[in-house]
């Protein structure tokens, strides 16, 4: 029998590679994640207008707009601001994480992922406040 695991939060995985996030939707899902997907910053944008994620997970290199512009943009906007946006990337030089960071992104993972690692800090960043 199928134990029914309750739902924690919305979580976006914008990534331009397909199996990337749908990589990351079966781990968030097991996790007892809801999971909204994007290929790239303008169907994130599309899909902000639908639903509100929790938590923002985002690629770095993608077409469109890069991650670091897409977070920047997030950031300043007031209805978007307080959503917590965590890097994931090939990119994981000292530069790019610091990089990453000054944009407005509270985390940084470097592909390949630590799936373990990576659900541990979602979770501890979509936890409902405490009483």
């Amino acid at each position: 029998m199928a134990r029914l695991v309750p739902r924690r939060g919305l979580v976006a995985v914008v990534d331009d590679d397909r199996e990337v996030r749908e990589w990351l939707a079966e781990a968030l899902a097991r996790g007892g994640y809801e999971v909204a997907l994007a290929s790239n910053g303008l169907r994130l944008v599309s899909a902000l207008q639908v639903d509100r994620p929790d938590l923002i997970l985002l690629d770095v290199n993608m077409s469109w707009i890069d991650g670091f512009e897409l977070c920047r943009a997030l950031k300043k906007n007031p209805l978007y601001a307080d959503i917590p946006v965590v890097f994931i990337s090939g990119r994981s030089g000292n530069g790019d994480v610091e990089l990453g960071l000054a944009c407005g992104a509270v985390d940084y993972f470097p592909k390949p992922l630590d799936a373990r690692a990576l659900l541990q800090r979602i979770d501890e960043l979509v936890a409902p406040p405490s009483p």
